[in-house]
């Protein structure tokens, strides 16, 4: 975060009241990394978009294992920034009768990912990291 953010927070009048940030001139990224990659291959995904299917995805297009508990702790999170809404599908027979939670992308969390991903082409104007890759030492 650039520049300061000041929390309000809950008062003797109202002590349930959500925590919210007031910022002032300050660029305010509220994704991390691996948020925007859920994010991103969720909305890819449409609705098609549930935990096992983000999973597959996001470890083919990292390279890299998730483990479920890491993925659920993140959907949790971006369900709880308004940036995705879960809703619980019909259960089917090849799940065992289960449900699969899926994860629509909300109009916030387009706007978030989005931002992101302004803000990571901004940052990276003018940077070839093939060129600095093969002259690293």
């Amino acid at each position: 975060m650039i520049g300061s953010a000041v929390p309000r927070v809950a008062s003797a009048r109202n002590p349930l009241a959500p925590m919210s940030y007031y910022t002032y001139n300050v660029l305010l990224i509220m994704l991390g990394e691996f948020e925007y990659l859920v994010l991103t291959i969720s909305a890819r995904l449409g609705d098609e978009a549930y935990g096992a299917a983000i999973r597959r995805d996001l470890e083919q297009a990292t390279g890299h294992r998730c483990s479920l508990g890491a993925l659920y702790t993140t959907l949790d999170r971006l369900e709880s920034k308004g940036l995705i809404s879960t809703v619980m599908g019909n259960p089917t027979p090849a799940r065992g009768g289960r449900a699969k939670r899926m994860v629509p992308v909300t109009a916030e969390g387009v706007r978030g990912a989005t931002a992101f991903y302004n803000a990571i082409l901004q940052a990276s104007r003018g940077v070839s990291w093939e060129a600095r890759i093969a002259t690293a030492p």
